[in-house]
């Protein structure tokens, strides 16, 4: 049996329950050694277990050690960071355990996004600002839709989570901006490494993020975060509003 299991943003103790558990039971674990923290390997057994970096493989490789452990009656952890949901390239592997006939599970865990939101000490989707979250990347070596390009989904003016574009972000900043509904004065926030021991978190503005993270020596493994739910001004939501009717409570008027 093949678990994905998501390793969480980066703190050894943001892995879910599930996923601890499967780790400390696996006889193989293949792990993404550029992204998880080397902290989290504690949790497997410490002797019989195999622990491979898949940073320093192919997908043939990957796949060859699966298939080989799965064929042995052996428990596999494929442990990916973050959430594996999101950017995780778990798609292709999934396929091919099909065509192998090879059971397997996806185990959610804490998206890096999540954790980026947390340490900045707010929420994505602040009433009378944004209620709506666009989670994307720029376009590099992995192509992406022109649909879906920085510009045009920028034009909505709403939160934005932008992953792996970190080493691009003077184009970044030209894209958002092109988007018309961002000016330079936009709040938006690098955070690298959310949850790490060697977090950093820099607040900026659009204008300045490509000044920020020359800075800062931050042109990898960040999140950049847009949106004026970084500002101050709000609304306060209706739910605990005394005047809001719920199913659960009379309003007062």
């Amino acid at each position: 049996m093949i678990h994905f299991v998501g390793a969480g943003p980066g703190a050894e103790d943001l892995i879910t329950v599930r996923g601890a558990a499967l780790l400390g039971n696996a006889d193989v674990v293949i792990y993404t050694g550029s992204l998880v923290n080397a902290g989290i390997l504690k949790l497997c057994r410490t002797e019989g277990a195999e622990i491979y970096n898949s940073a320093e493989m192919t997908l043939d490789q990957v796949m060859g050690v699966m298939i080989r452990a799965d064929a042995a009656g052996r428990e596999v952890v494929r442990l990916h960071t973050g959430d594996p949901g999101l950017y995780g390239a778990i798609r292709e592997q999934i396929d091919e355990l099909r065509r192998h006939g090879i059971g397997f599970e996806v185990v959610p865990g804490v998206s890096s996004m999540g954790a980026a939101a947390a340490v900045l000490e707010t929420e994505y989707t602040l009433p009378g600002v944004s209620q709506s979250v666009i989670v994307t990347r720029m376009a590099g070596r992995t192509p992406v839709p022109e649909s879906e390009s920085i510009s045009s989904l920028a034009s909505h003016g709403a939160t934005m989570v932008i992953f792996l574009s970190a080493g691009m972000l003077p184009e970044l900043s030209e894209e958002l901006l092109a988007g018309g509904a961002y000016t330079m004065d936009t709040p938006a926030a690098l955070v690298y490494k959310a949850t790490h021991p060697d977090e950093k978190v820099i607040r900026t503005t659009v204008g300045s993020l490509a000044a920020a993270g020359r800075e800062n020596s931050i042109d990898h493994t960040a999140l950049v975060v847009v949106g004026d739910f970084l500002g101050d001004d709000y609304e306060l939501s209706k739910l605990y509003d005394p005047d809001f009717e719920t199913g659960f409570r009379n309003g007062e008027i």
